[in-house]
């Protein structure tokens, strides 16, 4: 793909979510990942890490609310949905949607995270967080990799067979947090979005049917 043609398929993403209304392009990642790995499949409750500006809710909002009558058989069912997002950056209010200002990586965010379900576990994880870009890629790397890790700690607050997409910046580091995955999900693949910058070194991880 040439510079002008990538270009112009990122300025449509950007029109596309303008007209949609949608608050970021990144919108377009999450549908292109739930398209290849339906992972918003019997999802009722959702966590969305590093939240801002609120694109990736919207589009958990858009499932969740769509499952309440999809799915009215025998199997996994919830009466109503539930969406938290978190992130150390203000996000502009979502109807029927929660959101705290936060860092997840301190004990005292898990815990209000924790009653925040009142002791039941999500369903779904999301987390598009990521550290502040010195633009050293090594550091960086390294630096998001302990991120992700750190995140990853926290799959406890997530059910049984529940899926988990987390944001990584590909480099040496990137088989720790892919090993840490396998660990804990029992299918795991790395997938690059088409809505992701070219020259982006992103890329995210999905587990599916956490073990």
């Amino acid at each position: 793909m040439d510079k002008d043609t990538f270009s112009h398929k990122n300025e449509g993403f950007y029109v596309k979510a303008k007209k949609e209304g949608y608050r970021a392009r990144s919108a377009y990642k999450l549908f292109d990942i739930q398209k290849k790995y339906n992972i918003f499949k019997r999802v009722f409750y959702i966590l969305d890490i590093g939240s801002a500006p609120g694109s990736w809710l919207q589009v958990a909002k858009k499932f969740a609310e769509e499952n309440l009558t999809k799915y009215q058989d025998k199997h996994y069912h919830r009466k109503e949905y539930k969406i938290l997002g978190v992130d150390i950056k203000k996000v502009s209010p979502i109807e029927n949607v929660d959101i705290m200002k936060m860092d997840i990586t301190k004990p005292s965010s898990i815990k209000e995270i924790q009653n925040y379900l009142a002791g039941e576990k999500f369903d779904l994880i999301l987390s598009d967080a990521s550290i502040k870009k010195s633009g050293n890629k090594f550091s960086d790397q390294v630096l998001q990799v302990k991120l992700c890790l750190k995140i990853l700690d926290i799959s406890y607050i997530l059910k049984s067979k529940g899926n988990f997409v987390i944001k990584l910046f590909q480099g040496e580091d990137f088989k720790r947090v892919y090993r840490a995955m396998k660990n804990k999900f029992q299918f795991v693949k790395s997938y690059k979005p088409r809505a992701s910058s070219k020259k982006s070194n992103e890329i995210y991880i999905i587990g599916l049917n956490k073990k």
